[in-house]
């Protein structure tokens, strides 16, 4: 199947990326473990902009734009430089940003996401490093704010800025390009993404050619995807009025779900960039060998050798590893027991619980896990006997062994089964009438009864064929 795209839907994102892995700040020597402290008690006359005061620049800061270039599969310039962006904002106090403006340190790369008809390849046109402006803090919403208070202690973090094609169809692909970065950077170790501030996201947007407009600094994936969505709803919208879509820079309101008017879209020009005068340009092509042989195992790589090692099915794999630290919890679990039975139940399972109660899987132990994929391996528990104890541990806490006494989990078999499938028999006649008038689901719903009967101690499949042993002995 070829996607149509019958809106005409072009969409790229630039993606500032917080290399909050480094110690220290981009140009001075401030921690960048600033996140729980108060604020302005991370800053220094440099990243505050006092005068006289020069820049020196982090060298794993360059390092880390290095790697994150190779693992987007870019070309590496062999000399790079700072350009001063100007413009006045409150959040900048030296009134102009160090970026990288036309030498930016990586280019021409490419990220292969699941697309709306299979891989779908989204091309990256540049990354560069630049400065994190402060936080701004408004008093009430951004249109109504009584007054703004800027804590500085963000200012001068070490940005990447990755900005893409508009190569995606859809806000679905622009959500997971997003997860699709995301999960290369953490396995790259360059971020923190459970950090405010660590990716925020502008994307752009237009429909059937028109002009686009910008949403700034949206602060989640599921946000950029709800934006792009309104914003196609809104510029339809004025398409059948007959009126153009102005070019714009917009806000995303996350309570609201729509996009508001902030200003006219700026163009290069209105930046005045120059290169900046205290930093000289870097030769830095002689660093991409080493940097390259010193490269992660990155997430399609993992899953490559997922499913070559352990003999999982591509879907599972692909779960497994879109998160680092589940791909981990996995391969811990698996060099302890079966790794087929551990693919199934920690990608469709566990995985599933833990996202529907929006925990991670630092919620659950790997010694828990292998237990509870022992008993089942072993028949000492069913496989809906092994969700409650999931579910169980996850809500309320305890082992799966005391889970298991408390809640009678053990399985039933012999005696207890045959009994209570004679009982079930003999208590709905009419679902056996049924089930021999040809209606299975009647077979389904005695064995569901045996099942109560049983408190999902018995095995379902077994009493499947037991009930129809039954069945065939004594009711023919």
């Amino acid at each position: 199947m070829v996607y149509e795209n019958p809106d005409g839907v072009m969409i790229g994102l630039e993606i500032h990326v917080q290399l909050n892995k480094l110690a220290t700040k981009l140009f001075c020597g401030c921690s960048t473990d600033y996140h729980t402290s108060e604020p302005n008690t991370h800053v220094c006359p440099v990243c505050m902009g006092l005068p006289g005061c020069l820049p020196v620049l982090n060298k794993r800061a360059v390092e880390y734009a290095i790697r994150i270039g190779l693992a987007l599969n870019c070309e590496i310039v062999e000399q790079t430089q700072f350009h001063r962006k100007n413009y006045y904002y409150p959040d900048l106090p030296k009134g102009f940003q160090t970026t990288q403006y036309d030498y930016p340190i990586v280019s021409d790369g490419r990220v292969v996401i699941e697309g709306e008809d299979g891989e779908h390849v989204v091309r990256i046109r540049r990354a560069h490093m630049e400065e994190d402006p402060g936080r701004l803090m408004h008093m009430g919403s951004i249109e109504k704010s009584k007054g703004t208070l800027i804590d500085y202690n963000r200012s001068g973090m070490a940005l990447i800025e990755i900005v893409s094609e508009p190569d995606m169809r859809s806000p679905r692909e622009a959500r997971r390009f997003l997860d699709k970065l995301r999960n290369i950077l953490e396995y790259l170790d360059v971020f923190d993404s459970t950090l405010e501030g660590s990716m925020r996201v502008d994307a752009n947007i237009s429909i059937g050619g028109g002009d686009r407009t910008e949403v700034k600094n949206i602060s989640s994936h599921k946000g950029a995807e709800r934006a792009l969505l309104y914003e196609i709803m809104r510029q339809k919208n004025i398409k059948r009025r007959g009126e153009e879509v102005v070019m714009e820079t917009r806000h995303f309101d996350e309570a609201r779900g729509v996009t508001i008017s902030m200003r006219t879209k700026e163009e290069e020009h209105d930046y005045r960039y120059f290169p900046e005068p205290d930093l000289v340009p870097m030769r830095v092509g002689s660093w991409v060998e080493s940097i390259l042989e010193n490269l992660p195992e990155l997430p399609d790589a993992r899953r490559s050798r997922f499913i070559t090692d352990y003999g999982m099915v591509d879907t599972h794999a692909k779960a497994l590893t879109s998160d680092i630290r589940v791909a981990d919890f996995y391969e811990e679990v698996a060099s302890k027991i079966d790794p087929a039975a551990a693919a199934v139940w920690v990608s469709d399972v566990l995985k599933g619980e833990l996202n529907y109660r929006d925990l991670t899987i630092a919620s659950f132990t790997v010694e828990d896990m292998v237990k509870i994929i022992e008993l089942i391996v072993s028949g000492k528990i069913t496989e809906k006997g092994a969700v409650e104890i999931i579910r169980t541990i996850l809500d309320e806490g305890g082992s799966p062994m005391d889970i298991v006494k408390e809640k009678g989990l053990l399985k039933v078999e012999g005696d207890v089964v045959d009994r209570a499938i004679e009982e079930v028999l003999k208590e709905n006649p009419q679902a056996l009438e049924d089930y021999f008038a040809g209606k299975e689901k009647s077979l389904n719903f005695l064995v569901g009864q045996v099942m109560k009967k049983t408190r999902g101690r018995a095995d379902a499949r077994s009493v499947r064929e037991m009930m129809l042993g039954e069945i065939d002995k004594n009711y023919r």
